[in-house]
């Protein structure tokens, strides 16, 4: 997405407003610090030299984040050398040891994805021994080899500190994790990460980590091409989240939609929305729905951003949407946004590796969030013979045709997990539609859906007539 240096006093302006707002419903965020997890990402260049980043990389090594005058309401547990490093394994390390070290002054904890701050956790889990460790002899882990980290981190680890040590022993040591949270950082008032759309299915793992106690608050609306706008009740429950949209940001028009996400007036693929179906920022309705439309200072025109928001009411007379979600879009584990046709076509190149002994008759999928890190699921009905060699062949086959994020997530920040081929019993598709059907579906219109959800009966069906399950054996291939 183009990008321009005033985007980046529009941005800090939006994250300035941030804390003010949640000030006004939590007291006391000056007297200690945030453990807010941020990482870069390495970046590259144009063959005539425009550098290419990450969005929120250009923010970090931006004045903007570095140069900041010390505000005690953000005074983050991580130094700005350990978020700058850009092997994000270093980077988790020193950042979680500086939130241990100073747990007991922690007065928030965060991310900006929820994906992100599970990850983190589940770091925590594996290496909570050794970051132990290094408090106790107040020495750095050898694994840190990043110059920047280790000067950081050396003026942390001044002298060995075994009481503290102990303390967090104890706590990761106990059998269950639930509450874990609470514990290692008792003086912890929410978890910021934005918890809605796709990231809506990590609340319930959140949610047992903190076991109920720390609330989550979603800030802010944001996206690679512009910031929308903030949450100005940031104690909502995650399902009853709203933004009011700033103007300053850019320019925002909205397409209407039906109810079902699709077009409310008739236009073939290939035609451009005609000027006046779309409406502006003051001319939306209550309970309506509407497809975003942006217009940036650095460039897009009447571009359309893909989600699907519902007016939720007005903040004096802003309009505040609650996002609904991504059109078209059906699986996302982390920064992916896999969409149907994608996901479609990936399957039909894939197929073919199953050879002249079987075929695949029908399918569908899901984000499997249950382990972290989550990764894909595909059930496939399988007419033939099954080679167990050609379904692992077909897993990294449907990996290769996926986008170039996933397999950026996959391969480098290591935030999907291997994508899964679980072969069910032949017929199982003819009992989702009869299930589906039991349940009002129209037997004229019936489509499988290409998505399920894990808490359904559509999955339960599925799940309950797996035969095999297969894995994608390597990651696939991903070039910077």
């Amino acid at each position: 997405m183009p990008t321009i240096p005033e985007d980046l006093d529009r941005r800090t302006f939006l994250y300035n407003l941030i804390i003010p707002i949640v000030n006004k419903y939590i007291t006391g965020l000056d007297k200690g610090k945030a453990m807010y997890l941020n990482f870069v990402k390495a970046e590259t260049s144009t063959p005539c030299g425009l550098p290419i980043r990450a969005v929120l990389t250009s923010y970090y090594k931006s004045k903007h984040f570095q140069c900041r005058p010390y505000d005690p309401f953000n005074d983050l547990t991580s130094p700005i050398q350990t978020i700058l490093c850009e092997d994000s394994n270093q980077s988790m390390y020193c950042q979680l040891l500086a939130g241990l070290i100073h747990r007991h002054k922690v007065m928030r904890l965060g991310a900006v994805f929820a994906s992100a701050f599970l990850r983190a956790i589940s770091y925590l889990e594996k290496k909570w021994s050794q970051l132990c460790e290094d408090i106790r002899t107040g020495s750095l882990n050898p694994m840190i080899t990043d110059p920047g980290c280790q000067m950081a981190m050396s003026c942390l680890l001044m002298s060995p500190n075994p009481e503290l040590a102990s303390e967090i022993e104890e706590i990761c040591g106990r059998s269950s994790w639930k509450g874990i949270l609470c514990q290692l950082w008792p003086k912890a008032k929410f978890i910021e990460a934005v918890v809605t759309g796709s990231m809506a299915q990590y609340i319930p793992a959140l949610e047992f980590f903190s076991q109920g106690k720390i609330p989550l608050v979603c800030p802010m609306y944001a996206s690679s091409e512009t910031y929308f706008g903030v949450n100005v009740e940031p104690l909502s429950k995650p399902s009853d989240v709203v933004f009011t949209l700033l103007p300053n940001m850019c320019y925002f028009e909205f397409i209407p939609l039906g109810k079902n996400g699709t077009l409310s007036f008739d236009l073939d693929d290939d035609e451009q929305v005609p000027c006046d179906k779309v409406v502006d920022l003051v001319n939306v309705k209550l309970g309506r729905y509407y497809e975003l439309v942006v217009t940036t200072f650095a460039g897009l025109y009447r571009y359309r951003i893909g989600d699907v928001l519902q007016v939720a009411g007005f903040y004096n007379e802003a309009p505040q949407f609650r996002f609904i979600c991504r059109r078209n879009v059906v699986l996302s584990i982390d920064l992916d946004k896999t969409n149907e046709e994608d996901l479609h076509r990936s399957i039909t190149l894939a197929k073919k590796k199953l050879g002249s002994n079987a075929f695949l008759a029908e399918y569908t999928s899901y984000a499997d969030t249950s382990s972290v890190p989550g990764h894909y699921v595909l059930f496939w009905e399988i007419q033939g013979h099954l080679e167990p060699k050609l379904m692992e062949e077909c897993c990294v086959a449907v990996e290769e045709e996926l986008d170039y994020i996933y397999r950026q997530c996959r391969t480098k920040e290591r935030s999907i997990g291997a994508l899964e081929i679980r072969v069910v019993k032949p017929g199982t598709f003819e009992k989702l539609m009869d299930l589906i059907i039991s349940q009002g579906g129209s037997f004229n219109q019936y489509k499988t859906p290409r998505c399920v959800k894990s808490n359904s009966a559509t999955f339960k069906l599925l799940n309950g007539h797996v035969m095999a399950s297969f894995f994608s054996p390597r990651d696939p291939t991903w070039v910077p």
